[in-house]
């Protein structure tokens, strides 16, 4: 590994370099206007991949944005380690609250990044962290260092729900064919706090429409004698959540996984910073389920959250109206071992419930996601533990995540692999949101780590 790591210092400006042309690329996938762009950014990575060392590299089309394969197959008797990533990227408005341009990439140095961080969209989610594997596997082939076998797939649609991979990954399951999926898509606790994400909760978003009136009414001459939509809704998601922040729903905890004390316990090692996470935000004070931490709350026990809500007139100056309809956008984050079609009808179920009789109620189920578990005794664990803990000289622990990757779920049951979720961003990183960036730090340490998780893996 010498040599790999000698290979990696001597070639960080460079593997910077590139990383920045690629994040010029406004590869938004939620946008058709940038359809160019996203054609234009798989074809990149397949360079790069290709550069590196790869073989049957292909931009394999889909009916959505192409996925980029690529492997380097050394022998059958060797385990294969099939790393996933998405070129994509989100929209990046509003424009105005960027601090430099978001397809124009600077560095800049800050407190949490005093080497310097890549603001740029898709920094961090995920071109910054997808790129490491090329690089690790740039550095593993010119060192002749490579201790497996390794396939790529670097999808187009992470950023709209993945629609056509799924399709890829059941057509292809043979060239597909693993033993571990290793994903950097994800967090670690702190720099000083090095993490392996074991779990990762479930998804189950809908729309909500609350109907009254046939048309928008004048509020002088209706007001105080029709329902007024807007007022109903908001009533309605009130009562979603009680004061103890327990979802209401009927029978929402039914299939909630308990998380044991001694797990809970080494959980809360992290030592959660209840002031910091406050100064973080902006915030004065916490909320959330009672009897359990910040760092529980956010990980192991479900949520549900009004993500937006609309309705009425909301342009410049007045327009006095009874709303016809009211809308609002909710996302419910599950845990194992609830289902998003069962939290999905118990949500329409109760929403119904509890509309009065005098307005109409019509809910839209959007895109969901299985919870995802890795148990931390796991070979495809300690490969990662033993790895990050050599390239960061730390002890490394197991962390779960709030968030969702849908994928997780679905390359188990399709391609029957256990995926690794060996992410390397802090939740700092402000992705989805303007300003977005990635610690050079960071970077560099996870071109360093994924070698030696493929020597450990292939050992163990």
């Amino acid at each position: 590994m010498e040599n790999t790591l000698k290979y990696i210092e001597e070639n960080k400006s460079r593997f910077v370099d590139e990383l920045i042309s690629l994040l010029k690329i406004a590869s938004v996938s939620a946008d058709p206007a940038f359809k160019s762009e996203v054609l234009k950014c798989a074809d990149e990575v397949a360079k790069f991949l290709k550069n590196a060392g790869a073989d049957n590299v292909e931009v394999c089309q889909t009916i959505g944005n192409p996925i980029v394969y690529g492997e380097k197959f050394l022998d059958e008797s060797l385990p294969t380690i099939l790393v996933y990533g998405h070129y994509d990227v989100q929209p990046a408005d509003p424009i105005e609250l960027w601090t430099s341009p978001p397809f124009e990439p600077v560095i800049k140095k800050t407190e949490l990044h005093p080497e310097g961080a890549i603001f740029a969209r898709g920094s961090a989610d995920d071109k910054g962290q997808f790129f490491m594997h090329l690089k690790a596997f740039e550095a593993m082939m010119q060192t002749n260092t490579l201790p497996c076998n390794v396939k790529f797939i670097i999808e187009g649609e992470e950023e709209v729900g993945s629609e056509n991979l799924g399709v890829f990954v059941n057509e292809n399951k043979e060239k597909l064919k693993c033993d571990v999926i290793l994903i950097s898509d994800t967090h670690i606790y702190s720099n000083d706090q090095p993490t392996v994400t074991t779990g990762l909760r479930g998804l189950s978003y809908v729309e909500v429409e609350v109907e009254g009136p046939n048309r928008d009414l004048h509020s002088g001459l209706y007001g105080g004698a029709v329902p007024n939509p807007i007022h109903i809704l908001s009533r309605m998601i009130a009562k979603l959540v009680d004061e103890n922040g327990r979802i209401t729903i009927d029978g929402f905890y039914d299939n909630v996984e308990e998380v044991s004390l001694e797990e809970r316990g080494k959980m809360n090692e992290l030592k959660d910073d209840p002031e910091h996470f406050k100064k973080s935000i902006g915030l004065n004070g916490v909320e959330g389920e009672a009897g359990f931490t910040t760092l529980e709350r956010t990980s192991i026990r479900p949520t549900l959250d009004a993500n937006g809500i609309w309705g009425g007139y909301i342009g410049e100056g007045a327009k006095t109206v009874i709303p016809s309809k009211a809308y609002a956008k909710i996302s419910m984050r599950l845990v194992p071992y609830q289902t998003p079609e069962e939290i999905t009808e118990k949500f329409t179920n109760y929403f119904k419930k509890i509309a009065p009789d005098n307005v109409k109620v019509k809910i839209t189920p959007h895109h969901g996601g299985m919870p995802y578990v890795l148990p931390s005794d796991t070979k495809e664990f300690l490969a990662a533990k033993k790895a990050m803990e050599e390239a960061f000289g730390k002890e490394v622990l197991p962390y779960r995540s709030g968030g969702s990757i849908p994928i997780t779920s679905m390359f188990e049951k399709v391609l029957n692999a256990k995926s690794v979720l060996m992410g390397f961003g802090l939740d700092s990183d402000a992705i989805h949101s303007p300003n977005e960036h990635y610690g050079l730090f960071n970077f560099y340490k996870g071109i360093e780590s994924i070698p030696l998780f493929f020597k450990y893996y292939t050992e163990g």
